[in-house]
């Protein structure tokens, strides 16, 4: 079975299960988001913008209960740091924290 490729603003295991995690670059993610149908989890929306703007896709504000499945692949985007706690962050300020991208892969 095909899943869509879940995006996500944090690394997080979603449910029980074995998973590889790996850094990728700006370009893989944007080659991966292009190959496959996406299912956003992405809750803040500053955050699903910056990944709008980054990705050349629509990544919408979606505040849903994932559960990645086996086989199933999320691209991450992480923060390089950690912003004050309840704080909405602008474009300019999650540029600013800056950011990496990760690929989680549920293979159990």
């Amino acid at each position: 079975m095909s899943y869509p490729i879940a995006i996500l603003n944090t690394s997080i295991v979603t449910a029980d299960g074995t998973y590889i995690l790996a850094s990728i670059t700006l370009e893989e993610a944007r080659t991966l988001v292009a190959a496959s149908p996406i299912d956003s989890a992405v809750g803040h929306e500053s955050t699903a913008a910056l990944l709008t703007t980054l990705l050349g896709v629509n990544v919408p504000t979606n505040r849903q209960l994932f559960a990645q499945q086996v086989g199933q692949r999320a691209l991450v985007c992480k923060l390089n740091g950690r912003p004050p706690e309840g704080q909405v962050l602008s474009l300019e300020e999650l540029g600013a924290i800056g950011y990496s991208f990760k690929i989680l892969t549920r293979t159990a």
